[in-house]
């Protein structure tokens, strides 16, 4: 197989395939549902600003009417959002109303989440929470047991989807919680390592499930899974020994309406970041089903236990059960998808579906992660009087920007394809991943809010 070229004598757009990545296989002009949509959200947003608008700024208030355009945008692109957004938002309101005790919306006492059934077992930000890590470990299961069985791996769409309402909806009851605490402590869900692992997990899940849709596939789950519960176990470890998920108020560096921006922004291009180098490990696998050379063999086992150790060497300080067992799990798993390789190979998509799919989720991860360094170097030049600092995290955002600049340079000018692109977006899962958590753990700037 040639690095640079993809040869194949099966067509890479299948009938199954949809272009929308939903029902309507085609985008066509938006339609009166869309409308529908459209208005829905503007009267939230009229609401927000009838009510709350006095405690926000003229930023706040132009992000807000911004969000009604973006995420009427969305849905028309994708429908599914639309339907998540609308499921999701009504559950945070319920449990809003649960907090409020019939008092009205703008009223609520957390001390009802633990004597409210509702609260304390499903609609409370930690309880919604936790079922989004149960639900992704188990989808996780069912999409590896989907390799040979089309029940299983329906039933793993199925957790994922669920997975997702259950974190942006304990999402969405969190920035209310925080409001409930006290008016200086309320701010958006995306502050801290605990509440981007939330969203990280959320974004990375989302833009799997469009490209299992478009693609007609669910033999990557699987593998994007793996990642996406790699960021629970690290969730729910980070919570239960560091009590991460309280509420705690912002940093005075963080109060800033640039926050709302630039976070998700960032963790879209994580996200995608992550998703693509999972497809380049499904692409590896694939190219490897009838190999018998355990050399080549091992290089792909030795980046996969790497990318398995990250986590213990990031968790702390000091070598840890919890994590040397977690490395030991990982390691095994990544030996017997590679023992496997056969019966999976043959049930992955082509080599060319592979290959495109990682090659869009870079290229879109590349434009948020550029709009984020953007955003970012206009925040810190509101904060701290200059748009560069060389802060430790500042110049590893750099280095992850520089190297899928030059996969993408590669791709789109030398035709860079095949084994070599794989291997190249799955190591660049490394370098984001020390900028995303080991910075934080390693090296102190003024980033270090976010410390471990």
């Amino acid at each position: 197989m040639s690095e640079t070229t993809l040869h194949s004598s099966a067509p890479m757009w299948q009938e199954s395939m949809t272009a929308s990545g939903d029902a309507r296989g085609k985008r066509g002009r938006p339609d009166w549902s869309d409308i529908g949509f459209f208005l829905l959200l503007s009267a939230g947003a009229a609401y927000a600003l009838v009510n709350l608008g006095a405690s926000m700024d003229y930023y706040e208030k132009l992000i807000l009417c911004g969000g009604v355009a973006l995420c009427s945008w969305m849905a028309w692109l994708w429908r599914p959002l639309r339907t998540l957004m609308v499921a999701s938002g009504l559950t945070a309101l319920f449990a809003i109303w649960l907090y409020s005790g019939g008092g009205g919306l703008q009223q609520g006492d957390l001390s009802r989440a633990e004597s409210v059934f509702f609260l304390k077992y499903l609609f409370s930000s930690q309880s919604a929470i936790l079922w989004m890590c149960s639900l992704f470990v188990l989808a996780m299961i069912c999409y590896w047991i989907g390799i040979f069985s089309k029940t299983a791996a329906w039933l793993g769409t199925v957790l994922t989807w669920a997975a997702v309402y259950a974190g942006v909806t304990g999402m969405l009851v969190r920035w209310r919680e925080g409001h409930l605490m006290g008016p200086d402590i309320g701010h958006i869900p995306v502050s801290n390592l605990y509440e981007v692992f939330v969203l990280f997990s959320l974004i990375t899940a989302l833009f799997y499930l469009y490209y299992e849709r478009r693609y007609a596939t669910r033999a990557l789950g699987g593998f994007v899974l793996m990642v996406i519960s790699s960021a629970v176990v690290f969730l729910l470890w980070y919570s239960f020994t560091r009590d991460a998920f309280q509420i705690q108020p912002l940093v005075p560096a963080l109060k800033s309406w640039w926050m709302k921006l630039h976070v998700p922004a960032n963790f879209i291009g994580y996200g995608t970041f992550s998703l693509a180098a999972m497809v380049g490990f499904a692409y590896l696998v694939k190219e490897h089903g009838q190999t018998r050379s355990l050399k080549k063999l091992l290089p792909l086992f030795l980046l996969g236990a790497v990318l398995c150790a990250e986590p213990m060497v990031f968790g702390s300080r000091e070598l840890s059960a919890t994590w040397m067992l977690y490395f030991g799990l990982g390691a095994i798993i990544v030996g017997l998808i590679l023992a496997f390789r056969g019966p999976i190979s043959a049930r992955l998509p082509s080599l060319e579906i592979l290959d495109d799919i990682m090659y869009r989720a870079i290229a879109v991860g590349f434009a948020f992660f550029t709009v984020a360094t953007i955003l970012g170097a206009l925040w810190a030049a509101d904060a701290w009087g200059t748009y560069w600092q060389w802060d430790p995290k500042e110049t590893w955002a750099l280095i992850v920007w520089l190297n899928y600049a030059a996969w993408l340079h590669m791709r789109l000018m030398k035709g860079l394809r095949g084994t070599m692109a794989a291997y190249w977006a799955l190591a660049g899962l490394l370098v984001t991943s020390f900028a995303f958590l080991g910075v934080n753990m390693f090296l102190s700037g003024l980033h270090s809010y976010g410390e471990l």
